[in-house]
């Protein structure tokens, strides 16, 4: 995973997402226990199907401090779980890819909330 990760960080396309002013409000306000359940949820709904419906474009780039982390790690459709971390389309996904993609989401999303937080005062659960 460590390697998957250092090479998303040189993907020029993936390290350019960054969460913004609002998505830090959010995240204040929210806490990181409900963004996990959202992301749960998305991931369920958007990924997780034999066939997900719209895939390559079921993921937005904006309106959730997750959609956002999704680009980032890569995690955004069947196209690029199968490209970055050889997940295999055209089948369910298993409950333990399923908690290792909110894993890899949510590590992103603190990371970047924690660097912010240096430098305000964001709520954590």
């Amino acid at each position: 995973m460590a390697s998957i990760v250092e090479r998303l960080k040189k993907s020029k396309f993936r390290s350019q997402f960054r969460l913004e002013k609002e998505d830090y409000v959010y995240i204040g306000k929210t806490g990181l226990t409900t963004i996990k359940t959202h992301a749960y949820d998305f991931i369920r709904r958007r990924l997780a199907p034999r066939e997900p419906r719209n895939d390559g474009k079921q993921t937005p780039y904006k309106g959730h401090p997750i959609f956002k982390a999704q680009h980032a790690t890569a995690t955004c459709c069947r196209g690029c779980l199968s490209k970055w971390y050889k997940i295999e389309k055209k089948r369910e996904l298993k409950a333990q890819e399923i908690d290792m993609i909110v894993s890899v989401i949510m590590n992103w999303i603190e990371t970047h909330e924690q660097v912010h937080r240096g430098t305000s005062n964001t709520r954590r659960d």
